[in-house]
């Protein structure tokens, strides 16, 4: 299955023209018609995506599916995500202390791939008092092992093994062949 991978991207329009791609994942920070003209570039029959910290608290544009504390089924894959960064404002849509990042995370169950915005605590994050990880997502990590967890918000292109897990850094966008 080929997935592209969005985040963190300030345009308003695609310009990045076009290919195949089976499911398109957007891990916040990203305009919804951006979105939309990826997945069609893409022809993309499915969109999952997460809020990030400067998204609007709005509803996504259809057909764009909100992952936030949800798991689908996509091609034998079970898929969750989790909105949000560090709350490192005092306002501000889908900003989380560490303990409502635990709470969130707290009942959510083992799935395949994990999309999010954050990055896991002391996993692509930056100690800068903005792009701190959540512990909680280290935790998760550690006790349901999903294959892949994605994340953006740190503005890095990475990846960093984990037990069992591959956690993926994207800026911009990406595509990654999973099976």
């Amino acid at each position: 299955m080929t997935l592209l991978i969005l985040a963190d991207i300030d345009d308003f329009h695609w310009p990045h023209g076009g290919g195949q791609a089976e499911l398109l994942l957007s891990c916040g920070d990203v305009a919804d018609q951006l979105v939309l003209e990826a997945a069609q570039a893409y022809h993309c029959p499915r969109i999952l995506a997460v809020k990030g910290n400067h998204d609007a608290a709005a509803a996504f544009a259809s057909p764009i599916e909100d992952l936030h504390l949800r798991v689908v089924e996509h091609g034998g894959l079970r898929i969750g995500g989790l909105n949000g960064c560090w709350k490192y404002k005092s306002r501000g849509a889908f900003l989380y202390d560490q303990a409502e990042a635990h709470r969130l995370l707290a009942d959510f169950p083992p799935v395949d791939i994990l999309l999010t915005h954050n990055s896991p605590r002391g996993i692509h994050d930056r100690e800068d008092g903005v792009h701190q990880g959540f512990d909680a997502l280290t935790d998760y990590i550690h006790w349901a092992e999903p294959k892949l967890v994605i994340h953006g918000h740190q503005h890095q292109n990475r990846e960093t093994q984990v037990g069992r897990t591959m956690v993926t850094g994207v800026y911009g966008h990406r595509l990654i062949r999973w099976s």
